[in-house]
């Protein structure tokens, strides 16, 4: 019986045998889930737990991290798609509201200031 050798990449091999132009290991692309996808995903990992997998054997048959997993069903655990698109709306209306009060805050500073007559 023979063993295989893995071969690692070392610093010193060139980047086109690593699949990387010049070098740049940023750009290696990575799978953005958008929020359908992550329920429909959640509720096939809830199926294949009702049926005796564990997490890791449910998260390897979506294609996913562990991780990931538990990253989602923290943000998505239990919600539809209806609510998990309300949040992310509410989400964006929220960092709206914010930023205008940062303004009106720093409008009010600005003249209670000149009122004072400290400018």
């Amino acid at each position: 019986m023979r063993l295989s050798i893995l071969s690692y990449p070392q610093k010193s091999d060139p980047p086109s045998r690593l699949g990387l132009e010049n070098g740049d290991r940023s750009k290696i692309p990575r799978k953005r889930f958008t929020t359908e996808p992550i329920i429909s995903k959640l509720r096939e990992a809830e199926v294949l737990l009702s049926q005796g997998k564990i997490a890791a054997e449910a998260c390897r048959s979506l294609n996913v991290s562990e991780q990931t997993y538990y990253r989602w069903r923290q943000g998505y655990g239990g919600m539809g798609t209806d609510q998990a698109h309300r949040l992310k709306e509410l989400e964006k209306e929220n960092v709206q509201l914010k930023k205008l009060v940062a303004d009106l805050s720093t409008d009010n500073a600005i003249l209670k200031e000149t009122v004072r007559g400290n400018f």
